[in-house]
């Protein structure tokens, strides 16, 4: 009996081990992505700058591969001192009042992501709180901020390959002051619309359709205003439904409007809870990823975090109440809208949400406690979060790696094309200020590196990246190409992503695109021919510049420039 004994505990293990080996010999065989725990996937943080000059209130990745960043032109000594004010007066080293003016500094700089180096451009006009959207050609199209800016309308037009180009500055203005205002382009060619502002509560189109069209009123905008708490209105959160139409959330309500007939055509419910979630209470808001299985017609809105009711008048007092938790998520499309209700980690406020190559939702920078404005936040948020929208309720969210650097209020972040998150800013205080206060000027420049990044997922990334033809007309197959080292997994996704424009925890424009894959080979040297179709109208995807991933498994590929045109 013991002998038997013996021997079936020995063939046991004999079937165990081999049964093992079949599973892994499967998962390896068939592509699949081997899985990581959870503490392996938090991904790590790169110092990149001590010192950027200026700080990174706004910013925008162009498609030269540079990152415009740019602050208030009041803000007292950058780094970089100019020769001349815009005014043509000299900027002298040996006077005092020219050393402390801010005019003789530049305020806003090009990050060469490649060279990881810095270039100084010059601003004539006040761009402090100010609204951004990319037009067909690249081209930023920058307006309103403060004072003498506040009706300006600028143009930064990327040039690459070491040529110095700079802000142009329009001589057109605009019809009403846009400061904390929106920007949000539009299907029709080049045509953007700035929504909102402080004491502003209309919308206007830029460029304009007649020579006497104005801005529109929107009696929305009067109806969220909180006059005891700043407004808690700006900087709406402005959306490009699939329909056409725009969404508007402004505090804690929302609507969509039809602009070409200047008409509220849906009010949405309320989102629940108290607290707001517009500046200064500077939640943030994001559009989940549109996709080809429905024609990118089931459009979802996210919007995150906020202040808490009195938040703005307790910080006042030096009484920092905590933020809000909670996230709602509604469809905006169809005829049923309910907010589907969930719970970050912690509080959050001030914090940017970024959509990740993978289509996961990245939350980062910000604060636990009180609400945007000078020295109004304490508790930095350092921990990111990562929010993966098709996992089940409760089980969506988890914490990344911590970072050493607080990045409170005019903080901001963007996508980059190598999959890094480049992190800079963080300034609650009307000039440089760097001694004796909880959150002093903050100028080093940062990027997050999600794990997926790392070199153990290297066999299964998709590499060389290569597009036939980089500017595809809407409705058209193109081709692509990539190698991959082993067979491709069951679950190999391209998705065209709109770079935003951030700014004060919200990502104007940005936008992602699940693209449908018509055919796909590989060959035996491992290269694997797709052919891809472009977005169908404009509506879907307004024309410009995507940046393209082919994500395998979840790991994501370098991402390579593509032009959705009119042709």
């Amino acid at each position: 009996m013991l002998v038997m004994k013996n021997m079936f505990m020995s063939y046991t293990k004999i079937m165990i081990i081999i049964i093992l080996f079949f599973l892994v010999c499967v998962g390896l065989c068939n592509g699949a992505i081997p899985k990581t725990p959870l503490q392996g996937r938090k991904g790590q943080w790169q110092l990149l700058l001590n010192n950027t000059g200026v700080v990174g209130m706004h910013m925008a990745l162009t498609y030269k591969n540079t990152v415009i960043m740019f602050d208030q032109t009041g803000g007292g000594q950058s780094r970089y001192k100019l020769r001349k004010r815009f005014n043509g007066t000299t900027c002298r080293t040996n006077n005092n009042n020219d050393i402390t003016d801010s005019t003789c500094y530049a305020h806003s700089v090009e990050y060469d992501i490649n060279a990881n180096r810095i270039r100084p451009l010059r601003l004539e006009t006040d761009p402090w709180c100010s609204s951004g959207s990319f037009l067909s050609n690249g081209t930023l199209l920058q307006t309103g901020g403060y004072h003498e800016g506040a009706k300006r309308v600028r143009f930064y037009r990327p040039c690459g390959n070491n040529q110095h180009c700079d802000w142009i500055q329009s001589k057109k203005t605009l019809s009403d002051e846009r400061w904390y205002a929106s920007s949000q382009i539009l299907p029709e060619h080049n045509r953007v619309v700035l929504v909102g502002g402080r004491r502003v509560f209309t919308y206007e189109f830029v460029p304009k359709s007649t020579s006497n069209e104005k801005s529109f009123e929107l009696p929305f905008l009067h109806e969220t205003n909180d006059r005891n708490s700043d407004g808690n209105n700006l900087y709406p959160f402005t959306h490009l439904s699939s329909d056409g139409n725009l969404f508007v959330f402004a505090n804690r309500d929302s609507i969509l409007l039809n602009l070409r007939r200047n008409r509220v055509i849906k009010t949405f419910p309320r989102i629940p809870g108290n607290g707001s979630r517009n500046y200064p209470s500077s939640g943030s808001s994001v559009l989940l990823p549109l996709d080809h299985k429905d024609r990118f017609q089931k459009v979802e809105v996210m919007i995150c975090g906020g202040s808490s009711t009195g938040a703005l008048n307790a910080a006042k007092s030096k009484r920092f109440i905590s933020g809000l938790r909670s996230c709602g998520r509604m469809v905006i499309t169809g005829n049923k809208h309910t907010w589907e209700m969930e719970y970050m980690p912690k509080p959050r406020l001030l914090h940017d949400m970024l959509i990740l190559p993978t289509g996961n939702i990245l939350i980062i920078n910000g604060a636990k406690h009180g609400c945007a404005g000078y020295d109004n936040a304490r508790n930095a948020s350092l921990e990111p979060y990562l929010y993966s929208p098709k996992k089940k309720l409760g089980k969506r969210f988890s914490v990344l790696q911590k970072t050493m650097i607080a990045r409170m209020y005019h903080s901001s972040a963007t996508l980059l094309p190598d999959g890094r998150i480049l992190v800079a800013g963080g300034n609650p205080h009307g000039r440089y200020t760097f001694q004796n206060v909880a959150y002093p000027t903050e100028l080093r420049l940062q990027a997050f590196v999600p794990h997926y990044m790392e070199k153990r997922y290297h066999t299964w990334r998709p590499s060389n990246l290569t597009i036939e033809n980089h500017a595809v007309g809407y409705g058209k197959e193109f081709n692509v190409s990539f190698l991959l080292g082993r067979r491709p997994s069951d679950e190999v996704r391209f998705s065209v992503y709109s770079p935003p424009f951030t700014t004060h925890a919200f990502a104007m424009n940005q936008r992602m695109l699940n693209l449908r894959c018509r055919r796909m080979v590989r060959s035996r040297e491992g290269r694997v021919n797709a052919v891809l179709e472009a977005p169908p109208t404009s509506v879907v995807a307004p024309s410009g510049y995507y940046l393209l991933t082919v994500v395998n498994g979840g790991i994501p590929s370098m991402s390579q420039w593509i032009q959705f045109t009119h042709a």
